[in-house]
């Protein structure tokens, strides 16, 4: 169990650090292109999430469930030819993948982007989608290799290499868009034409890392293969077959959030055509899908680790017709959620002012923008808990089902509602969506396992209560500093965000350790230091 603790740890860790550097380059990032060009960033990273989880298609979690399967059998050999096929098949795929992105450019350019568009040209999105292209070459073939260290549950490898990968990709991205600006007297468009580029470069600086891990561990490996039980001869057909199986879900998992984006990124400048503010469409979008979506998922990135981290017992419990220790961690993992998601969505949401000012300028739509969006995270964390606890019930064809579903109602209301409503259609029609898939995984998660909760819904009322008398004193808080501390400059709202921060904080953390809440959420090892101050 230590070891899986462990393990778990490791790879939290390692993916945290990536995720924290992956908001925090922005700021630089953003003084360098400003704001009009900060959009090209983004019309060339959804289109390339995509094409690579299409490409990868889940295969490195399931890769890393059919090694350790093999492996616990004593068969290691299986789980070796395993590598050396599918390395060979994400190199395939990777390859493939690149290809269509890179010629298919230009036809997607001409979707997205208006003509008369005045900050960028069919030209300028086309190029940094080839850019970003070349990246696809490399990471299907590294997320493969990393899913078979996992596969022996060693996870140092895939950690360290997310976090190598991250650092290089920053370092060139940071380094080359200034050279280019500083140096080689280039334009901003040039300096993002570089930036995307990164992908790739950062990629090889993962699979470095994993060579050397490779090199490291090959003569173990080496040894446990020697010793191997008599193959299973298992075929590589049939592998495969269950491996597409398992992994389908898997990519509609991870690409939901891009899938939603996406759409934003084919409808929104042509509905927006017809609107007052047509002219500053291609701001709006890249405010909308990502200045603000950054800031919109740091919330997200708190909750969705401790409440991930809870559903691995699902399925043993499920598995064993533990019922009530299926709707008992049915129960924690939802309340966790709001807990953790809900304060940090309402405390973000009343500094967004503050927030878009330090990441990126003084901006009235761009502020607006963000405080509208970002009671989104909350629905952002949601799904994937619910499509995760899908998965563990043996349910996970509905995942499919009901996210395209969502998508549908998304694509179907995106464009009338941003006629009407601009961005904040746009954000609407991203609910309406959300809400009709997470519903229908709810729905079947009641169907399946019989759910039904009165313990959960008063918690949320209580957690509801509590956030808003936080809300309260923030507003207080806020109104008090207006007197004393403008928003001059960046550090001025650096000081503003820390102080409002640490009241709310404060102020929700002794309303649920006086509760009881925070105690009963977060375990028996926060009980034990809270004692020791009267709660």
């Amino acid at each position: 169990m230590s070891t899986l603790i462990k393990g778990t740890a490791i790879l939290t860790l390692g993916l945290f650090l990536s995720k924290i550097l992956g908001v925090i380059y922005v700021i630089p990032f953003y003084d360098m292109v400003g704001e009009e060009n900060i959009g090209l960033y983004q019309y060339a990273y959804i289109p390339y999430n995509l094409m690579l989880s299409l490409a990868i298609s889940g295969a490195p979690i399931a890769f890393s469930k059919f090694v350790a399967k093999y492996n616990s059998l004593g068969d290691y050999e299986t789980g070796r030819r395993l590598l050396k096929s599918g390395l060979l098949t994400m190199m395939v795929t990777g390859f493939v993948a690149f290809l269509l992105l890179y010629f298919f450019a230009e036809p997607l350019a001409h979707m997205t982007i208006d003509e008369k568009d005045k900050f960028h040209s069919v030209q300028d999105v086309k190029e940094v989608i080839q850019w970003v292209s070349f990246a696809l070459i490399v990471v299907p073939f590294m997320s493969l290799w990393r899913g078979f260290f996992q596969g022996y549950n060693f996870m140092m490898p895939t950690a360290v290499s997310q976090l190598i990968e991250q650092i290089v990709r920053i370092i060139f991205l940071l380094a080359g868009a200034y050279i280019v600006l500083n140096f080689l007297d280039g334009t901003p468009k040039t300096a993002v034409q570089v930036a995307v580029l990164s992908a790739a470069i950062g990629a090889l600086g993962g699979v470095m890392v994993l060579f050397y891990y490779w090199r490291k561990k090959k003569p173990e490996y080496n040894e446990l293969r020697a010793n191997s039980v008599e193959s299973y001869d298992v075929r590589l057909r049939d592998m495969y077959k269950e491996i597409a199986i398992y992994a389908v879900p898997v990519v509609f998992l991870g690409i939901a959030n891009p899938l939603f984006q996406f759409v934003d990124m084919l409808t929104f400048n042509n509905a927006m055509s017809t609107t007052a503010n047509a002219a500053e469409s291609s701001k709006y979008l890249s405010i909308l899908n990502f200045t603000a979506h950054k800031l919109v998922m740091i919330p997200v990135m708190l909750a969705t680790g401790f409440s991930m981290a809870l559903i691995p017992l699902i399925t043993r419990y499920f598995t064993r017709n533990e019922h009530d220790q299926v709707t008992r961690t049915l129960d924690q993992s939802f309340q966790v959620l709001l807990f953790m998601t809900l304060p940090a969505v309402v405390g973000m949401t009343m500094l967004s002012d503050e927030l878009y000012h330090v990441f990126y300028e003084v901006s009235a739509s761009g502020s607006q923008i963000l405080a509208h969006y970002l009671p989104v995270a909350i629905l952002f964390a949601l799904f994937p808990v619910t499509a995760s606890i899908l998965q563990g019930i043996n349910q996970q064809k509905w995942i499919i089902l009901n996210l395209l579903v969502g998508l549908l109602l998304k694509l179907a209301l995106n464009i009338p509602l941003i006629k009407m409503f601009e961005t904040d259609g746009a954000i609407a029609a991203t609910v309406i969506g959300y809400v009709m898939a997470i519903a229908m995984n709810l729905a079947v998660i009641a169907k399946t396992l019989n759910y039904r909760s009165s313990l959960v819904l008063r918690r949320i009322v209580l957690i509801i209560l509590m956030n808003a008398v936080m809300a309260a004193v923030v507003f207080a808080a806020i109104s008090v500093l207006d007197l004393y501390l403008q928003m001059d400059s960046k550090f001025h709202s650096i000081i503003r965000i820390l102080l409002v921060g640490a009241i709310g904080g404060a102020v929700y953390g002794f309303i649920g350790l006086k509760t009881g809440i925070a105690q009963k959420l977060l375990g028996e090892r926060l009980t034990k230091y809270t004692r020791k101050f009267g709660f």
